[in-house]
């Protein structure tokens, strides 16, 4: 058997992969969770072969949950199944150690399928997004990535400087640095630049 944990905040999408999942002879939803931080803890717990998550979460996204579980050595393999086709989000994802990413709207044998094949150490992957996640590189850094989200978010100056232990001014310099590298005229219009990339 197959032993899958599926990260989902919509309960009607977390409920019908699970129930996809669930009618495979040799699949077995082992655990349901509704946000990152709750996967990473039943990923330690449950220890699944295979992890099912979205991207956008509450608390933890599904690209740094990868990216925590990869740091962990965590013998996990990851697919993320996400409505977001951005070359941007594919690149970190592949970055993070993801061994699948799959959109939502695939149709639903493929989805066993790519357990299956991910389960046997095989890398699955659209591979029309494959080829346009490479084409255009992101240009922030990680930290850069951090301050515009926290922007992006309304936090002030301050409020950025005081969550990422930095100075105010070290702030404004990864926002202007950020900006500036995306050809933006601000700080809202830098984020939403990132944001439709995936890069944010």
């Amino acid at each position: 058997m197959i032993r899958v944990l599926i990260a989902e905040d919509q309960a009607l999408v977390l409920g019908a992969l699970a129930a996809l999942l669930e009618i495979e002879g040799d699949i077995e939803v082992v655990g349901q969770a509704r946000n990152g931080a709750e996967a990473l803890d039943m990923v330690g717990r449950l220890r699944p072969d295979v992890l099912l998550t979205d991207i956008e979460m509450p608390q933890m996204t599904g690209l740094d949950l990868a990216a925590e579980l990869k740091r962990q050595q965590a013998p996990v393999r990851v697919i993320i199944v996400t409505t977001f086709a951005r070359q941007g989000y594919l690149r970190r994802a592949l970055e993070a150690g993801v061994s699948g990413y799959l959109l939502k709207d695939s149709p639903a044998a493929q989805l066993a399928d790519a357990v299956r094949r991910v389960h046997a150490g095989l890398r699955v992957v659209d591979p029309e997004l494959a080829s346009e996640a490479w084409a255009t590189a992101d240009p922030l850094t990680d930290r850069e990535r951090q301050v515009l989200r926290l922007a992006d978010e309304g936090s002030s100056g301050a409020e950025i400087a005081g969550k990422l232990s930095l100075s105010e001014g070290t702030v404004r310099n990864y926002l202007s640095e950020a900006i500036s590298k995306l050809g933006a005229s601000n700080r809202t219009e830098a984020a939403r630049m990132a944001r439709q990339k995936g890069w944010l």
